[in-house]
């Protein structure tokens, strides 16, 4: 069994997947009329929320709420480069690279605890 601390990330990393789908897989399919897009990336949504919601209610048993969201903030960005490089064909470039950085240094203060 994974720890309480495990599971909130790996289901928080599942929604992510499904959310970047639901709100950037259609840019691959512009040909697409808008409703049918709508339609389905609420179809792909609702999924999402199958697994973000009980991501922050047992994440909030072991995370503080900043913790929560920067823990899926972290997520996001990793999984959204992943996905335009390897969905939309996107490029990944250095400026991006130390963009992420400094979030990523933001996400190492808000688990270090108080300053001084």
């Amino acid at each position: 069994m994974a720890s309480p601390l495990v599971w909130p990330v790996v289901l928080l990393t599942i929604s992510n997947i499904f959310m970047t789908f639901a709100w950037y897989g259609h840019l691959k399919f512009t040909d697409r009329p808008i409703y049918i897009v709508v339609l389905a990336s609420w179809g792909i949504a609702f999924v999402e929320y199958c697994f973000a919601v009980p991501a922050n209610r047992y994440g909030s048993a072991v995370y503080s709420v900043a913790e929560l969201k920067t823990i899926q903030e972290v997520i996001t960005l990793t999984v959204f480069a992943v996905f335009s490089v390897t969905w939309l064909g996107q490029s990944f470039t250095l400026n991006h690279a130390v963009g992420f950085a400094f979030i990523c240094l933001g996400a190492f203060f808000v688990f270090r605890g108080p300053l001084g």
